[in-house]
């Protein structure tokens, strides 16, 4: 018997203590017909995006992860200056499978390999925000706060305005 594709992702909230509600959904095209069919606005879904640093932390990590609206996109000079690096950028797809151990699109702090640092923009911080789940076709939902505690995320102004 093959287990759930969001197994991982269940079994590794449940070992941080967090409530998640995980939804099947049609596969979408763009992040505002994926938030159509949640029922939600777009700034509700939150991008989890992969970022590779121009020099490994104190622990030797390479990666990071950023939680980012829907509606906005990563700020690359906020982002630097926070974690204190020159250069940062997004890694190609079989790094980002390497680094995480989850495809492109289906990216989430939750069970996610390599203990990587997260950093949260400070506007998902007080909400129900939705995001990947593990696996293509599935959603999650979580309490923002209660993640941000669960991963011990720095919350910062890490975006701008989509355009």
């Amino acid at each position: 018997m093959t287990s759930h594709p969001t197994a991982r992702v269940t079994r590794a909230a449940e070992e941080r203590g967090l409530s998640i509600e995980i939804r099947e959904r049609p596969a979408a095209h763009s992040l505002p017909e994926a938030a159509a069919l949640l029922g939600i606005a777009p700034a509700d879904i939150v991008k989890t995006l992969v970022v590779k640093r121009s020099t490994p932390d104190a622990q030797g990590r390479e990666y990071l992860l950023a939680l980012v609206p829907g509606d906005r996109a990563i700020s690359w000079p906020k982002l630097r200056a926070l974690v204190g690096v020159n250069k940062l950028r997004l890694p190609e797809p079989e790094l980002a499978l390497a680094a995480t151990g989850y495809e492109r699109g289906t990216i989430v702090p939750i069970g996610a390999t390599g203990d990587l640092p997260l950093y949260a923009d400070v506007r998902i911080v007080g909400g129900r925000i939705a995001m990947g789940a593990g696996a293509h076709g599935y959603s999650l939902f979580v309490d923002a706060d209660a993640l941000i505690a669960a991963y011990g995320a720095t919350v910062a102004d890490i975006s701008n305005e989509a355009g």
